[in-house]
């Protein structure tokens, strides 16, 4: 068979993503990598979005404010782990995009390799972010990607640090930067005078912490009445995303005393778009500060709850960024220092136009090879025989990646059934997220009486 980039049709490339915010990398990704380096070209790329379903699955209007990554949401599916095997089957993808949480990139890496297709899919997985905590138990359960995205040169090093330190393959890793890093450069503009605090759905996740941070904007904005402060929201009340936020910001604004000043306001959208008329990002350790720093903005991430792992701002050590409330209401703009923001695949100097490069190349000498290897990630059922059954059986699959009995339901049976399902789903899913939402928080403090 002759090499897949000599083929006249388009390269045939599917996105798996299980979040609003994995579904933007993910999209943007597929694109980055399938858009010509300025040397030999690479074939017209089709780009398939698929949503794997779960507690996260965005809803409409979530995809819309991800903003264009190029792909028609009418044209993207909600998928099972099996159904999306079998599309995988069907549709002979060239390129498959994983833009999932661990445990799921694993059970569809051994997915993939139980279906034994020739040729397969070259297979991509990474980062949607700042990569702050659970480094080796994340990065073990992507293994066995042919590429290993890094967002960074520093993460990188730490990428191929575990997986040495583990005896396992490290040759996947491969430095290229999130995906959607642009806009136009920060211009500051007469009369303008924007603050937004970039909100994050589990950081804080007491809801003393968060009241405590919503308190504090809020009191800012009436310090500096000629600032316009915005507080920018990730979901709307039902809604999930990446992480679950069981206390959402615009519940707790409803209950602060004294109400909300003039000034203030809960926006959502596309942060892109926000980032357009913003001249101070603050946040607790959002990714929408690499965002912020990519575009020149002053950007200060908090230190009020502590420097600490479980917050993520310990990532921020370094950076010149670290602040706190009391510093900004009195006027401070934390300066970035170079050194750091070098290292962290910012590339406010003007390097990103290249930043995927290397990545392109690797797999444009992939989807050039006659046959690739099969996939063989780190965990199998011979190295973590009580840790892999479960995260594969999660998605309906046996040890050995193929489908557990029963649970491949006949394709007609399946289409007669799948306007039921969607009904019961959505049920579930109203469920899940009033138990989350409602039912948890009471039944923890009743715990701590």
């Amino acid at each position: 068979m002759p090499p897949r980039t000599e083929k006249t049709t388009a390269l045939r490339v599917a996105v798996l993503a299980d979040s609003d915010t994995r579904w933007k990398w993910g999209a943007l990704t597929a694109r980055r990598l399938t858009t010509g380096d300025g040397g030999a070209p690479m074939p017209r790329a089709e780009i398939s979005g698929l949503l794997l379903r779960g507690r996260a699955t965005p809803t409409p209007r979530q995809l819309a404010e991800v903003g264009d990554v190029g792909i028609d949401t009418g044209r993207v599916r909600e998928v099972t782990a099996l159904e999306f095997l079998d599309t995988v089957r069907e549709e002979e993808y060239d390129l498959v995009v994983l833009a999932l949480v661990g445990g799921a990139v694993q059970a569809m890496l051994h997915g993939l390799a139980a279906l034994r297709t020739e040729p397969r899919p070259v297979v991509v997985t990474g980062y949607v972010g700042v990569v702050y905590e659970k480094l080796a138990d994340g990065l073990l359960l992507r293994h066995g990607a042919d590429v290993v995205l890094a967002n960074s040169r520093h993460d990188a090093e730490r990428f191929r640090t575990v997986y040495e330190g583990v005896g396992a393959d490290a040759s996947a890793v491969t430095e290229a930067a999130l995906p959607f890093l642009g806009g136009t450069p920060h211009t500051p503009e007469q009369g303008r005078d924007t603050v937004v605090f970039a909100a994050q759905p589990s950081v804080p996740a007491s809801r003393a912490d968060r009241t405590y941070l919503l308190r504090r904007l809020v009191e800012h904005a009436r310090l500096h009445p000629h600032r316009e402060v915005l507080l920018k929201l990730r979901s709307k009340p039902g809604e999930h995303t990446t992480h679950i936020e069981e206390l959402p910001y615009q519940r707790l604004a409803e209950r602060l005393p004294g109400g909300l000043p003039p000034n203030f306001r809960l926006v959502y959208g596309h942060m892109g778009e926000v980032l357009d008329r913003t001249d101070l990002l603050v946040t607790v350790s959002s990714t929408a500060a690499l965002e912020s720093l990519h575009r020149r903005i002053p950007t200060a991430v908090l230190t009020d709850l502590g420097v600490r792992e479980t917050l993520g701002n310990h990532h921020f050590i370094g950076s010149g960024l670290l602040t706190s409330w009391d510093h900004l209401d009195g006027g401070a703009h934390p300066r970035p220092d170079a050194a750091w923001l070098a290292g962290q695949g910012v590339a406010a100097d003007g390097t990103y136009a290249t930043a995927y490069d290397t990545a392109r190349a690797r797999v444009t000498a992939l989807l050039a090879q006659d046959r690739l290897p099969d996939l063989a990630p780190y965990y199998t059922p011979a190295t973590a025989p009580g840790y892999l059954p479960g995260i594969l059986a999660r998605h309906h699959l046996a040890p050995d990646g193929h489908p557990l009995p029963g649970a491949a339901a006949p394709r007609e049976a399946g289409r007669v059934r799948g306007a039921v399902r969607e009904a019961v789903r959505d049920a579930a899913r109203g469920a899940y997220r009033h138990g989350v939402q409602r039912v948890a928080p009471v039944i923890r403090r009743m715990g701590e009486l």
